[in-house]
């Protein structure tokens, strides 16, 4: 029986970024397949019954695979240079969870699966959630099988490469039946459990979020024989959007507004750039105040690139509704767990995503510094252990 700090530590080699820091897993990558292959393996060695799906989900099962199970589970891929613990710690918890209940001699009454996500984080394909996403039917499959990578590489392809059969991806709903619940434990994103009180909490709901490409084109030239008045510069419309960016979301209670990516065409050092692509996270709980945030930005990036003798383009890349969480599920867990305070969260989970489909409930887990997306992420081994063991509380309650 090993805790949930062991199995991370068992995988705190896998992925390291030696030019970012922390950990770099994108989906399908040599990293993630280690990772795939080491849930597999720890699966295996708990008797668990391991498939893949044509999504490329990985179920672990614990009974005979059947409708209406009960299901947990996360993701192992993550943003570049992320934490050790977005995605892993739910793995990892779910694993320790079944060691927790079969040390017990729980007996389930129905199957218990735990779920790998691929691609949840969409740092490799632009698209969050993109394993449930096409698993429940939320992204168009043509759409999905045409997204690229940053080198090029379309998704199609490299499923194909990576044993699944791309003509076969997409809605599936006999896996979705298999699920009766669904119960992610994740990282905290924020600050809601802080240093004191309870290390866990339970999720009340997702802010509504999405991402968009803002595409801004120019005159790519000579950056030393171009005269500063004669420049239609993409990058400083780009740069002059950044800002607006954060003064749009600044200026509306609740609102997160990002841009956390821009690259430059060419991206030549001594080359004013012909085009700038540059990608937006915006998030708010109404989601019509995110349309509206939208609309403004694009607004005023037309106004902006206009006057850099430039244009701008916008399209959207991906979008989730603002999601509360089953009330019946969220009711069974909160009688388990009374002590445990309700969180809404700004981060995204594909727990969001199948909450349209099945019953779907969240736990977090107490991150001090409440940093994430970075290497300072963290949750300390006692936090860490009290996740897996109210886990497992709310496994065997509900099974």
């Amino acid at each position: 029986m090993e805790t949930v700090n062991q199995l991370l530590d068992s995988i705190k080699d896998v992925g390291r970024d030696a030019v970012r820091g922390g950990y770099s897993r994108a989906v399908y990558s040599t990293a993630e397949l280690d990772l795939r292959a080491w849930f597999t393996e720890q699966a295996h060695q708990r008797g668990l019954a391991v498939e893949t799906d044509r999504n490329g989900i990985i179920w672990a099962w614990w009974g005979k695979p059947q409708d209406g199970a009960l299901v947990t589970g996360s993701h192992l891929d993550s943003v570049p240079g992320g934490g050790a613990f977005d995605g892993p710690l739910g793995v990892a918890s779910a694993l320790a969870a079944v060691d927790i209940l079969k040390a017990r001699g729980t007996m389930p009454s129905r199957s218990l699966a735990i779920t790998v996500f691929p691609e949840e984080e969409g740092s490799r394909f632009g698209v969050a959630c993109l394993g449930s996403r096409l698993l429940t039917g939320a992204i168009d499959v043509g759409k999905a099988r045409n997204l690229r990578d940053g080198d090029g590489n379309t998704f199609a392809d490299v499923a194909r490469a990576n044993g699944l059969d791309p003509r076969h991806v997409g809605a599936d709903a006999q896996s979705l039946a298999r699920i009766g619940d669904f119960v992610e434990l994740h990282v905290e994103q924020g600050k809601g459990l802080g240093k004191q009180g309870p290390a866990i909490a339970v999720g009340s709901s997702i802010l509504g979020h999405g991402r968009w490409k803002l595409s801004i084109s120019g005159q790519g030239n000579h950056a030393g024989t171009t005269l500063m008045a004669d420049r239609a510069d993409p990058m400083v419309a780009a740069a002059r959007i950044i800002v607006a960016v954060r003064d749009t979301a600044a200026a509306q209670p609740e609102a997160r507004a990002t841009v956390g990516r821009l690259m430059p065409v060419p991206g030549g050092t001594n080359v004013i750039a012909s085009r700038v692509d540059m990608w937006l996270d915006a998030r708010h709980p109404d989601d019509a105040v995110t349309a509206a945030m939208i609309e403004s930005i694009y607004g005023t990036a037309r106004n902006v690139a206009a006057g850099e003798g430039c244009s701008v383009s916008l399209t959207e890349e991906s979008y989730s509704d603002t999601v509360h969480f089953d009330p019946g599920l969220s009711r069974k867990i909160n009688a388990i767990l009374p002590d445990a305070p309700i969180l809404a969260t700004g981060a995204g989970h594909d727990a969001g995503v199948l909450s349209a489909h099945v019953p779907s409930a969240m736990l977090f887990v107490r991150n001090p510094s409440g940093i994430s997306h970075s290497p300072e992420e963290y949750v300390a081994n006692e936090d860490a252990d009290a996740g897996a063991a109210a886990l497992a509380d709310v496994l065997e309650g509900l099974l």
